[in-house]
Formats: C-alpha cells, sequence, structure tokens
C-alpha cells in the first residue's frame, strides 16, 4: 500500500515533466519568442534565488494571511447562511432572493466597488476574498441540509430529539460531505481573488509582485512568481484535503 501511494502521483509527474520539455523545445527551435516566454531552465536559477535568498517568504506570508481571513470569515457566514435556510422555511424565502441576486455576479467585478467604500487597504481584500467564498459554501450548505434522509428526521422526532439539537447532531455532520465541497472550491477562488486585489490595490503581496515584475519588463521573475503561486494553489488543495480526510473519516473513498 506504501508503494502504491509513492507512485499514485507518477502519471502526473511523467506529464508536468513533458510539459516543460516541450516549453524547453519549443523555444529554442524559435516557435516560441523567448523575450515574452523563457525556456524553464532560464526560469530555474532565478527561482532557485528567490528562495534561496528568503525574499518569497514576506509575499507569500502576505497573501496567505488574506487567504485564510477571507476564507474563514466567508466559510463561517456560508455555512451559518446555508444551515438557517434549509433547516428554516421563512429564513429561506426572507434570503433567497438576495442570494440569488448576488451569487452570479461575479466577485471579482465586485472588487472595483469595495475599493470605493473600503478603500485598497486590509479590509477590501479580506471583503474581496470573503465575498468569492461566502455563495459557494453557503449554497452547498443548503443542498447539504435540503439531501438530509428523511428517515433519520423521523427517528430524531420519534426519540425527542428538538430542532437545535436534530440540527447540530444530525443535520450538520450529514451535510458535512456538502459543506467540505464548497469550501474546497471557495478556497480556490479565495487564493484567485486574493491576488486580484493585490493586483488592484498595488501593495505588497504574489499579486502585486507579479504585476510589478510584467510592467518592470522583469518576465523571468514574473514567471517565477507564476511558479510559486501555482505551487501554493497546490499546496493549499493537498492540505484541504488532507483535512476533508480526517473530517469525513467514515467515508471509504476518503480512507488515505
Amino acid at each position: 500500500m506504501t508503494a502504491e501511494r509513492l507512485l499514485r502521483p507518477l502519471p502526473g509527474l511523467c506529464v508536468l515533466a513533458l510539459i516543460l520539455g516541450g516549453l524547453e523545445a519549443a523555444v529554442d527551435a524559435g516557435l516560441i519568442r523567448r523575450a515574452l516566454l523563457p525556456p524553464p531552465s532560464a526560469i530555474a536559477p532565478v527561482l532557485w534565488d528567490m528562495l534561496a535568498s528568503g525574499a518569497v517568504l514576506p509575499p507569500l506570508l502576505a497573501t496567505l494571511r488574506l487567504v485564510f481571513a477571507g476564507f474563514f470569515i466567508g466559510s463561517a457566514i456560508g455555512v451559518a447562511a446555508g444551515l438557517a435556510m434549509g433547516w428554516f422555511p421563512p429564513v429561506f424565502r426572507l434570503l433567497e432572493p438576495v442570494v440569488e441576486l448576488l451569487r452570479p455576479i461575479p466577485k471579482a467585478a465586485l472588487v472595483p466597488a469595495l475599493m470605493l467604500f473600503l478603500g485598497i487597504g486590509e479590509t477590501m481584500k479580506i471583503t474581496s476574498v470573503a465575498l468569492a467564498v461566502l455563495f459557494p459554501v453557503l449554497v452547498n450548505t443548503l443542498q447539504g441540509v435540503r439531501g438530509v434522509d428523511r428517515v433519520m428526521l423521523d427517528a430524531a422526532r420519534t426519540h425527542g430529539w428538538g430542532r437545535a439539537h436534530t440540527l447540530l447532531h444530525l443535520v450538520l455532520p450529514a451535510a458535512l460531505p456538502f459543506i467540505l465541497a464548497g469550501m474546497r472550491i471557495s478556497l480556490g477562488l479565495a487564493l484567485v481573488l486574493a491576488v486580484l486585489a493585490e493586483m488592484l490595490a498595488g501593495q505588497g503581496g504574489l499579486g502585486f509582485l507579479i504585476l510589478d515584475m510584467q510592467r518592470s519588463f522583469l518576465v523571468r521573475q514574473m514567471y517565477a512568481w507564476l511558479v510559486i503561486l501555482a505551487v501554493l494553489g497546490l499546496a493549499l488543495n493537498a492540505l484541504f484535503l488532507l483535512v476533508e480526510r480526517r473530517a469525513l473519516h467514515w467515508q471509504p473513498a476518503l480512507r488515505p
């Protein structure tokens, strides 16, 4: 089993190696302009120097602070609102028009408006991330609550459970797979909005540095920061999958 787990990423790594090798060959053959896309062999030393000097850490931590702050705020509001809308019909009728009005709006389009009201500081960035996280979590929580088996609800009622006790000890655990699925989707959106807000606000973070390198025509450095951003997204997804396996340990499909 251990050997199987070690070999599991091998096909994906082979595909990645083929892509990098293909880019290297295409640039060397003149099919891609070196000024627009340097070969991976030219980006790797720049990336190594950035890692060795520790220059990566401050902007990385700044972006992670935005991602996690907005993610936890948006997730908490989304879970609370989803539970209330799914469990209490009056709350659903009250909030459903507002949710359906705001949910389809691309959250990136709200960043300029938020800048007008909140300025270009941390509050605007965190709010942007939280709004991107809120609606996927809310909708998934709502669907999870509505999908609870009616037989289980009848059994809880037979045993004399109150509505609050049933919500916390039956409905919430039953809806947890839906909630975590929404949170996993929202984690990627949180990273996207954090980088976008940093680009527009122009104050530190990975997003600001990527745009600043592009404006300064430091192409290799720009792609190095993009690689760091891609690895960050991969690491966040892997971390969330680990948390999900722990939280849903009773589901055989999610066991490591």
